[in-house]
């Protein structure tokens, strides 16, 4: 089995879309606090349906780019964890 690389968060891909838009600006227009979106901007938060959809209608994306990223993240770290051993429903 190849080893997957960890995906960014999608904070990582958010500095690249803000560009030369401030944060508080972004936020603003966000409707969410400055301490909101840097959260999210430094991994210390998730991208939740609503934000997606915000941050979609913000920069012209899809809610589900947004929400796609962070679901690819959060089961690449769960998938780091130790699990205890699942039994398959018979079928």
């Amino acid at each position: 089995m190849t080893a997957m690389h960890n995906p960014p968060h999608p904070g990582v891909l958010l500095e690249d879309y803000l560009g030369a838009t401030s944060l508080a600006e972004a936020a603003r227009r966000l409707g969410v606090t400055r301490v909101t979106l840097s959260r999210i901007r430094n991994g210390h938060a998730a991208i939740t349906a609503d934000m997606a959809l915000r941050l979609g209608l913000l920069f012209g994306t899809s809610a589900e780019l947004w929400l796609g990223m962070q679901a690819s993240y959060d089961l690449w770290t769960e998938r780091q964890k130790p699990r205890p051993e699942v039994l398959p429903l018979a079928g």
